[in-house]
This record gives C-alpha cells, structure tokens and sequence, in this order.
C-alpha cells in the first residue's frame, strides 16, 4: 500500500522524487508514476506492429478526410525534435500538411535555421503567425507577479489555440502533434495547471496584468470541449505514440536528412523556456523538469536510471551563459535585474489559487459518465 510521504525520498526505479508534492512509493520504492505508467500509460503506446496498423489506417483516415482540399491536416512546428522529426515522418506519409510556426518572441536563431531546413526539405508551405509582442510580454509579466509555476502558459495556449483557429479557417479535421509518451510519458501533475485553461489565464492577467489584451486568441471551455471535437469533429492525433520512438536516433535522422542543429539543453528553441526551466523553476519551486523526462526515457526504454543519475549531476547551466541569458531576458522584458531578482524571491503561489475551468471539466466528466451508463457507448474526453 502506498502512502504519501514527506520525507525526501527519490524512486528506486526512475528519478522522480518528493519534490512532487503528491508522489507516493509503493513498499519497493517505486512511485506512483512509474505505477501509473505501466498499468494506464503503456494502453494508449503502440510502439509495435499493432501501432504501424494502427496508424497507416489513420493516415488513409486523414487523406480522405482531406481529399478536396488543399491540406488534410495541420501541423504545428516549434523546431524542437518532436515536431521536427514529425515533420519528416508526415512528408514520407504522403500526408499534405500545412504547416504552422506561432512566434512568441523567444526564437532563438537555431531554431528559426532548423525550421527553414525542414520546410526547405519537404517543400511546405508554412504560415508564422507572430504574437503581438506587447500583449506577450504583459501575459509573461502577470505570471511572474502572480508567483505560479506553469510560467510557460501564455507561449502553450497561444501555440495551440493558433492551430485550432487555422484548422478552422482552412476547414482542416486533423491537428498532428509531436506529444508523445516515449519522452513525455511522466509528469507530476502538481506542477501545473491545464495551459488550455483560458479562464485560469484570463484571471492571472486581470490581476497583475497591466493592458488588455491587444489580439492574443483564447480558446474557451466549450470551444475546446464541445466545439471543435464533437461540433467541428476535428482531432488531435499524436502519431510518434504508434511508432518506436527513439529521441536519439530520431535527431540522428534530422542530422543527416535536414542539416538539423541541435540545442545545447532541452528546449533551446525558445530563450524562454530555457530560463524558465532550467533556472526560475529549480530556483524559485525546487522543480527540475529533467526529472519527469529522464524518467520517462527510463520507463520507456532509452535510459537508464545510471545513466539518468549522471545526467542529473550535470549543472542546469553554465554561470556565464546562465547571466547573459538572464540579461536578455531582463531586456526583452523591460525590467531591471533588481526585478528579476524580487520577483524570483516573492511567494510562491498555486494556479488554483485564481479561477479555473476544473469545476466545469469535473462537470462534464460527470455528464460524460451518466450518458455512457444510459447509453451505453463510452464517449471519449480529453483532459
């Protein structure tokens, strides 16, 4: 039986440990999350000939869906390694994406190279919607004061609700996604709240924003709940989850296909994330988001946990590279270091501390349970 505890204590399977607030270890020591991997996680992963089937059906899904238009799905590229390497696999399907990059002002220039290789590659046509930077940077501003850990919220919801608004526009069904279990199958879910949960954002920055919002697109409740799967019937597919996906082999292949450069750290493609990861969430909460992926990497095969260790032990950053980023992210921001500096030290607060759509999805899930025991058909809702 497990328990929760609050003892430190690290799982003696993978690398996770009680720096997840609700972690709990079974009598071996394993956590929960490796727990839940196994018995609910590895039902939707399909690295396997069942998951080739499964997803060349797919494929012939979405081309008929698609045949008279122009795209029959949508892509979002970040020129990380997920969507990258999806970017190739959808061209050798035959598939007619169109692409799409949302510009949130924190590109580096590697990864602006890396997704003009691509497109240059496999010859498509790519939109860049480019986020109106003031109202980027009043949304970044009011998470910092608001003290919460999912700081990358206002780059997620706009990256996403980008792709809906698209899809729509160009009557597009499918939205293909680099998510994937392989690298993404862990995550402590007391770490954040839902980056789709346009209430939650709206509140955080009425609070501590400091204009309205100029064109920053939202998506609401219904429109991601109701609208677009059941009205619109459109759907998010994630095919690196019905393949052997290695993270390794996959940026091998980008190398030698695309010219792809790598990023120094995880998530390198945007100088935002790269703080906030690597420095804000270490330093003001204690959370290192190496952990969930190096466990996942361990769960799903491509490490082990000797090797996860050492990974760990590796600083998060160099201390001269670490000051120039912070420079820069002071500057793009327009606050002084002093700033930065207090708003690191100011306290620490919960998403749900400000309001969230989680009453109205626990709602609907309960509406979702009566209709399936009256009908008797399990209709399926994505969290």
């Amino acid at each position: 039986m497990r328990t929760l505890t609050t003892k430190a204590q690290i799982c003696s399977r993978c690398v996770m440990d009680t720096s997840d607030p609700e972690i709990t270890f079974d009598a071996d020591g394993v956590c929960n999350h490796c727990i839940e991997f196994d018995t609910v996680t590895l039902q939707n992963w399909f690295p396997n000939e069942e998951g080739a089937a499964r997803w060349a059906a797919t494929v012939e899904q979405i081309k008929a869906a698609g045949r008279d238009q122009e795209y029959d799905c949508i892509l979002g590229l970040s020129g990380g390694v997920d969507s990258s390497y999806l970017a190739i696999k959808i061209h050798e399907w035959g598939l007619r994406p169109l692409v799409v990059h949302v510009d949130a002002g924190w590109n580096s220039e590697l990864a602006v190279a890396n997704i003009e290789a691509l497109v240059k590659h496999c010859n498509y046509d790519l939109h860049t919607h480019v986020v109106d930077w003031e109202d980027m940077r009043d949304l970044h501003l009011a998470y910092l004061r608001a003290g919460i850990a999912n700081q990358d919220v206002p780059q997620d919801h706009i990256f996403f609700a980008s792709l809906y608004h698209f899809a729509t526009k160009n009557g597009i069904r499918y939205i293909l996604s680099g998510g994937n279990l392989a690298t993404e199958g862990i995550f402590p879910k007391a770490w954040h709240g839902s980056a789709m949960d346009a209430i939650n954002l709206k509140a955080i920055q009425r609070k501590y924003g400091e204009r309205k919002l100029h064109s920053y697109k939202t998506i609401s409740f219904f429109e991601y709940y109701i609208w677009y799967p059941f009205v619109k019937k459109m759907r998010t597919v994630r095919p690196l989850n019905y393949m052997p996906y290695d993270k390794t082999k996959a940026l091998e292949e980008l190398q030698r296909t695309v010219g792809y450069k790598p990023y120094a750290r995880k998530h390198g493609e945007s100088q935002f994330t790269k703080v906030f990861q690597n420095y804000y969430l270490p330093e003001k909460f204690g959370y290192d988001k190496r952990r969930p992926h190096l466990s996942s990497l361990i769960v799903s095969g491509q490490m082990t946990r000797d090797e996860a260790m050492a990974k760990l032990a590796e600083p998060l950053y160099d201390a001269d590279e670490l000051e120039i980023d912070i420079a820069y992210f002071c500057k793009k921001l327009r606050i002084t270091r002093s700033q930065f500096d207090e708003l690191l030290k100011a306290p620490v607060h919960r998403h749900n501390e400000f309001p969230t759509w989680e009453g109205r999805y626990r709602l609907l899930k309960g509406m979702q349970s009566m209709l399936a025991r009256i009908t008797g058909r399990r209709i399926r809702i994505y969290s």
